[in-house]
């Protein structure tokens, strides 16, 4: 029987669980380039700031519970920049392949929509060949690659960039 789910707006009390599936990717992966767990505080400290920026942060919950979450940053501090979003979205390890990043990212991409951005753009550290059919799938494109710009696990780490006009139908 398929869970009953739900995208929504996260809030505070989201913070804990949201951490857990985050401080997974930390501990264990060099999709996040963090490398330090994050506290409780500070991710509802994060969430906070987000929403009060007026940027969405999504959670998906399948029965009840927190199993995924999306949100976007702003691309960069300069004023001309404030119609393009940096997005990211992370799943619970147990729930990967079985459609829901898609169902959350979509629901995101909306909401950047409604919001009247124009660009979001994904920087996914390589190799990472699931998340990169994931945002070419809707539809993305690489539009840069750069060499060795993170260092993790005694190895150093590409990352490439994947760009969506939020203008185009999706």
């Amino acid at each position: 029987m398929l869970p009953t789910a739900e995208i929504r707006p996260a809030s505070a009390t989201d913070a804990a669980r949201i951490c857990a599936i985050y401080n997974h990717y930390i501990a264990t992966t060099t999709i996040s380039f963090e490398e330090e767990l994050v506290q409780e505080p500070d991710m509802a400290r994060r969430i906070a700031d987000l929403t009060e920026a007026g940027l969405p942060w999504l959670v998906l919950t399948l029965d009840g519970a927190v199993s995924g979450y999306a949100y976007a940053t702003k691309w960069r501090a300069r004023a001309a920049y404030r119609h393009s979003v940096e997005s990211s979205v992370y799943l619970d390890p147990e729930i990967h392949a079985q459609g829901w990043g898609s169902r959350l990212y979509r629901s995101l991409i909306e909401e950047l929509r409604v919001r009247g951005l124009r660009t979001v753009i994904a920087g996914i550290a390589q190799p990472n060949e699931r998340s990169v059919a994931l945002h070419e799938r809707l539809g993305f494109r690489k539009v840069a690659h750069f060499a060795e710009v993170g260092f993790k696990f005694g190895r150093w780490v590409d990352v490439g960039y994947w760009q969506m006009s939020l203008s185009e139908p999706g």
